[in-house]
């Protein structure tokens, strides 16, 4: 006779059918082909409600609210800072338990997204640009040449601490971490348009309205007659001070180029942003020496930009502006 671990399907059916109509262990024994203790423990099994046998869990379920409000009270803790915290709350369970039961609950840890601290008014005139901008066609965007500078730097591997959040959550504001910025070891001006990319600019000094005016005389005049040749164009640049100074507002004026109006704080609507994001994705294993070989990489790097790439982002504009109306001029993804 076989113990209840070994009882097949048929024969637990047989049991549950047979102890159902009122007959005894000892017939249904016989009926079921096993012996009475098999029949008696898988009654009373059934009985109980268990269904299999397993370690009793460590944790009880106020432990596992306990973990869960210190991961979002402090998703940017390791695992190590959270267990300290979870254990000193009078649980006692190992790092390895406090990381599973972290996944259990859903969370996961990703390299939180960086977006720029934008106060009220910011916001407004977001929403308001948006706003003006929302019938543009893809025709007028085309017209728009983007500018922008990107610090690029030898080492690409520190990508900063983590965060522990959950799927869909990737926007929240407790799970992102403001951008500061550093000195880099290269600064590159560049400009794009739907035709392609410009010619870049690697900047040796710190960027004054004088030096601007330089990149905007040697570099962005080049790359308009490449990308639009004598057709009109609209200039886009952000709201850095070089940009905005009085010399060079008069400088544009006296060139006879127009100059896109650009809300502060938006890189999420600038798409030459997603271009230098290309470019680093494609340089991160590579591993200049030197800030000469870094120069060589990022040409070359930028050189592969196609104007199919350059299209695309410029098509983007459209939902961009959607999205920052949807968002009430917050941060949006880009």
């Amino acid at each position: 006779m076989g113990k209840t671990s070994d009882l097949t399907a048929v024969q637990k059916t047989i049991i549950d059918t047979l102890h159902k109509e009122g007959k005894t262990q000892k017939v249904i024994a016989k009926e079921a082909g096993c012996s009475q203790s098999s029949v008696s423990k898988h009654i009373n099994r059934q009985a109980k409600g268990r269904k299999k046998c397993g370690r009793k869990k460590c944790t009880s379920s106020r432990d596992n609210r306990t973990l869960q409000r210190i991961v979002t009270t402090n998703p940017f803790k390791n695992v190590g800072e959270m267990h300290k915290e979870w254990t000193a709350a009078g649980v006692s369970a190992s790092r390895t338990t406090t990381r599973r039961l972290m996944k259990d609950m859903g969370f996961r840890c990703r390299i939180p997204c960086v977006k720029p601290l934008l106060n009220m008014k910011q916001r407004k005139k977001r929403l308001a640009w948006a706003k003006d901008k929302k019938d543009w066609t893809d025709a007028e965007w085309s017209k728009v040449m983007f500018s922008d500078e990107s610090k690029f730097c030898i080492s690409f591997g520190n990508q900063g601490p983590r965060v522990w959040r959950k799927s869909g959550e990737a926007q929240n504001p407790r799970c992102m971490r403001s951008s500061v910025k550093f000195p880099p070891s290269v600064m590159v001006w560049g400009a794009m348009s739907s035709a392609g990319v410009g010619p870049l600019c690697f900047l040796r000094s710190r960027v004054n309205a004088a030096v601007y005016q330089e990149v905007l005389e040697h570099f962005m005049l080049p790359a308009a007659d490449q990308l639009y040749g004598d057709a009109d164009f609209t200039f886009q640049q952000d709201l850095a001070p070089a940009h905005s100074a009085k010399t060079t507002s008069t400088w544009f004026k006296d060139h006879g180029i127009p100059v896109l109006d650009w809300p502060a704080n938006s890189p999420d609507l600038n798409p030459i942003e997603n271009l230098w994001g290309i470019v680093k994705r494609r340089m991160q294993y590579a591993r200049p020496n030197n800030a000469e070989e870094l120069k060589t990489t990022i040409r070359a790097t930028w050189a592969l930009i196609t104007p199919e790439q350059c299209h695309r982002l410029i098509e983007s504009m459209p939902r961009r502006i959607t999205a920052v109306i949807e968002a009430k001029g917050a941060p949006t993804k880009y």
